[in-house]
């Protein structure tokens, strides 16, 4: 099998010329426990290998990806003058062969384009960055109306396994009152009094967003990070692991 064979090629009606790209865990050269095609520098992998990992990649893309400074921030990045590093959460490009990318293991990446092909965008959507309005930047930097936009979602982690705390909840249903939807109580086990706890719907809380913009075409959203441990890098389940990257760019 090729490389190719072992990623995602979203599913989305986007225009011809949106080229886009899901990597998965598999196809690389990384080693336990960032088996095998992992693209992030940060998470104590050989460097060697992880430029080895994105040099594969090379063949696919008309030019070295805008490889972003993830922080669960709102800041969105322009890659048709930014440099690789730079800090933010989000890209855009609307000069065809800048290619857009965020990595993640699993927070949701989420994939933005125009109807016509003109600007397409990507998003690192943690919760926090998603509660803080990383899509909502996103949007705004793209200046097209919200109505000619498209949108894909990636592989994140499923709601049976992303637990989190009260905070998170109101975090978003301070927002948005119907985000309360996207979280489900979960009782606690012990009675050790650490808290409330829930299990939330990352791809419901971006989907809330994207309607609330005015971003109905929404796609994708059917892969869990957590539970398909052959295919995906996940962080909550692993603690030390690798990470995958979601590409977009204008051919």
């Amino acid at each position: 099998m090729g490389l190719l064979d072992h990623c995602i090629t979203p599913n989305w009606p986007a225009p011809a010329h949106v080229k886009a790209l899901q990597t998965t865990r598999l196809g690389g050269v990384s080693a336990a426990p960032y088996d095998t095609l992992n693209l992030g520098l940060h998470v104590g992998d050989d460097p060697a290998r992880v430029n080895r990992n994105r040099q594969s990649l090379a063949p696919f893309m008309p030019s070295e990806p805008v490889w972003l400074e993830q922080v669960h921030g709102t800041a969105v990045a322009n890659a048709d003058a930014a440099a690789c590093r730079v800090v933010a959460d989000a890209c855009i490009a609307r000069q065809r062969g800048s290619v857009c990318v965020v990595m993640t293991a699993d927070c949701l990446p989420v994939l933005l384009c125009d109807e016509a092909g003109t600007v397409v965008g990507a998003v690192h959507a943690g919760w926090k960055g998603l509660a803080a309005g990383v899509i909502e930047a996103t949007v705004g930097a793209m200046d097209i109306a919200p109505q000619k936009l498209l949108a894909w979602l990636g592989p994140a982690i499923g709601p049976e396994a992303f637990e989190v705390g009260a905070e998170v909840r109101d975090a978003f249903v301070a927002h948005q009152p119907q985000a309360a939807e996207a979280f489900l109580p979960r009782p606690l086990g012990d009675g050790r009094g650490e808290g409330e706890k829930y299990h939330a719907d990352i791809f419901l809380l971006a989907r809330q967003r994207l309607y609330m913009l005015g971003i109905e075409r929404i796609h994708g959203g059917n892969y869990c990070t957590f539970h398909q441990r052959d295919k995906f890098f996940s962080y909550r389940r692993d603690g030390v692991t690798g990470r995958m990257g979601t590409f977009i760019w204008l051919a």
